[in-house]
């Protein structure tokens, strides 16, 4: 039976063996952090965590900089007492010392605390987490934290991965057409995206989503698989989510639950990236308390996957709702308008407590689409003062003026593209 060094060794020499595909990130600024903070890199499950720590330890292998990965998820050694103190008189009390899936091993924050505090400046820690909890933690470890959010790739990074490039013309617009609709209706799961059978996609996304469900909502809340699955499967289905509305989802069924519970698995899900709840825009706490909220997968595949079905409309809000949390920064909120009338609007993104970007999405502008859309977003753009707006759409892009506001109209493949310009 191996011992706990033997482990540890093993999973740095994997570590710096493995190949692997880049991703959009600045390690150098990752390390650099670690210098000051104890860094977290959280995300859903199987987003690639792992892989941004592997090609950290690669990158510091070839810096000559001394350096070990560690993944506390080996069942080997995860149970043992003391883990982490093992882990630190293998390795030391100086380097970067690369730590996937911190909070599966008991005992996290107070080590992870202690040792910023007692070797800073000689050890620096880089941590992981499938749980949102590692950003957020307890009393010990607040203010020593540096947090990065990862998310399944972008679609960017989606044809990185497929060594693509797009031209802006008209064959140019045709591929990143089709490469797009592979991309929403798939997702950007790394090890999906590579796979090139549509039914082993959809195999793996409803593993992943399996994987999530009993892991990180069904331990943490101990509700049963089966009703945290039906809850899954609900806030896939409903574009609004309340926990009434939910709760009356179960009841119908025959399903005994209550609303705490209800509520513990929202929370739960949103902190395992698994589902992201957006409130109404509103600087009344009551409202944003009371309304629905508006309910986002952690990635469009799933929405294929488990809930069998394309609904263009609604993966491609999906999509711009991802690319929307990628590209915000610190103060920035996310949430939805709407008025007592029925306009609306899909994301109003808010710094501070003013609107800064106003965005519509719709696929098909037929049948009315086009002047509901124009209406609700100058409507919105007058309550919250802003004197123009976006329309992400399928194909068209152009602009035009509707009540003083200025639209621009601009194909969804071509605003993912735009990289890190800010969210319009």
């Amino acid at each position: 039976m191996a011992t706990p060094e033997q482990v540890f060794g093993e999973w740095d020499a994997y570590a710096q063996r493995k190949i692997l595909k880049p991703r959009d990130l600045n390690l150098a600024d990752i390390a650099s952090a670690s210098a000051l903070k104890v860094v977290a890199i959280t995300g859903v499950r199987r987003c690639g965590k792992t892989s941004v720590l592997l090609l950290l330890r690669q990158r510091m292998a070839k810096e000559g900089k001394r350096a070990a990965y560690v993944s506390m998820e080996d069942s080997r050694v995860k149970g043992i007492p003391d883990v982490f103190d093992a882990v630190l008189k293998w390795f030391g009390d100086e380097g970067f010392l690369l730590l996937d899936e911190v909070t599966s091993a008991t005992g996290w924050e107070g080590w992870l605390a202690r040792n910023h505090e007692m070797l800073q400046g000689k050890l620096k820690l880089i941590t992981s987490s499938s749980r949102r909890g590692l950003s957020i933690p307890a009393k010990p470890l607040r203010g020593r934290m540096f947090s990065y959010e990862l998310f399944p790739l972008s679609f960017s990074e989606f044809l990185e991965f497929k060594g693509m490039q797009i031209e802006d013309t008209t064959a140019g617009r045709g591929r990143a057409e089709k490469a797009l609709a592979e991309y929403i209706e798939f997702g950007g799961f790394p090890e999906v995206v590579l796979f090139q059978d549509p039914l082993e996609k959809i195999r793996l996304l409803g593993t992943y989503f399996k994987d999530i469900l009993g892991l990180d909502i069904a331990d943490i809340t101990k509700a049963s698989v089966s009703t945290v699955e039906l809850f899954g499967k609900y806030a896939l289905e409903a574009p609004y989510f309340s926990a009434s509305k939910c709760l009356n989802f179960f009841k119908s069924l025959g399903h005994k639950i209550g609303k705490q519970r209800i509520l513990n698995m929202e929370r739960c899900s949103q902190d395992g990236y698994l589902f992201f709840f957006v409130p109404i825009y509103s600087a009344k706490v009551k409202d944003r308390a009371q309304y629905p909220r508006k309910a986002y997968a952690g990635d469009t595949g799933f929405m294929r996957a488990v809930g069998g079905r394309l609904n263009w409309g609604r993966l491609y809000e999906n999509a711009v709702f991802l690319e929307l949390r990628r590209r915000a920064h610190g103060g920035e909120e996310i949430t939805y308008w709407k008025n007592a009338g029925g306009a609306e609007v899909d994301f109003v993104v808010r710094r501070g407590l003013e609107a800064a970007t106003l965005i519509q999405v719709v696929y098909d502008l037929t049948d009315g689409a086009r002047d509901r859309e124009l209406r609700g977003l100058a409507a919105c753009a007058r309550e919250t003062g802003l004197r123009s707006g976006l329309i992400i759409t399928k194909d068209y892009e152009g602009r035009e003026r509707v009540g003083g506001v200025g639209v621009r109209f601009v194909p969804l493949w071509k605003w993912l593209i735009a990289g890190k310009k800010g969210p319009g």
